[in-house]
């Protein structure tokens, strides 16, 4: 059940964080190879980073291959559904899929840590690079200063936070895939809000 949970909510935050890689390639008007590999490093670096930082093999793209195709699929395919119905592709746009591939993919990356037995402090930080690492790839590739370190939005922080929620939750003996739904959606939501209402972190000065 757990394992099933984790594979949909992998599923959706690939195809949530590809978005965001192919609007950011789009906006700079790659050609269909750049789309594609944008949105493949995006979907991919941050969960790619983590297996290895876990010792897990194979890769889970390696091992769930149809999700590269989909990418594939949803990287082409996208770009023509959006010009057909006039949907510009601005850096605003790109933040909403991010927002959710952040929920999930953090959630997933600390249940992933925790089921290896790591503590919560590294869970968290599993979270923290299942999340941040590919958009910071998408972002040098496209020749941004991340956006991870230089909106002074939470980002990192709430995959962090969201982290530690995970664990308290199943520490109160709430049942695993309940508090994976709710860390997630909490996380989502709070992001959504950042966004909305423009939350921005303290800047840091010498």
């Amino acid at each position: 059940m757990v394992a099933s949970a984790l594979r949909v909510f992998e599923v959706i935050g690939v195809l949530a964080f590809a978005a965001s890689g192919l609007i950011e390639a789009a906006r700079k008007k790659f050609d269909i190879f750049g789309v594609v590999l944008i949105a493949f490093i995006a979907a991919f670096g941050g969960g790619t980073l983590r297996d290895i930082l876990l010792d897990r093999r194979p890769f889970f793209w390696v091992e769930n291959q149809e999700l590269l195709w989909l990418v594939i699929a949803f990287a082409v395919l996208a770009p023509l559904f959006f010009r057909a119905r006039h949907i510009e592709f601005t850096s605003r746009a790109m933040e909403w899929p991010d927002a959710v591939g952040l929920g999930l993919f953090a959630t997933s990356g600390a249940q992933l840590a925790l089921d290896a037995g790591a503590s919560p402090f590294i869970a968290a930080v599993m979270a923290v690079v299942t999340t941040v690492f590919g958009g910071i790839l998408r972002d040098v590739l496209v020749n941004e200063i991340p956006r991870a370190v230089n909106d002074h939005q939470p980002y990192a922080v709430l995959a962090f936070a969201g982290a530690w929620m995970l664990w308290g939750l199943q520490s109160l003996g709430l049942d695993v895939v309940a508090s994976i739904a709710i860390t997630a959606t909490a996380i989502i939501l709070v992001r959504f809000a950042t966004i909305y209402f423009k939350w921005k972190l303290p800047a840091w000065r010498l």
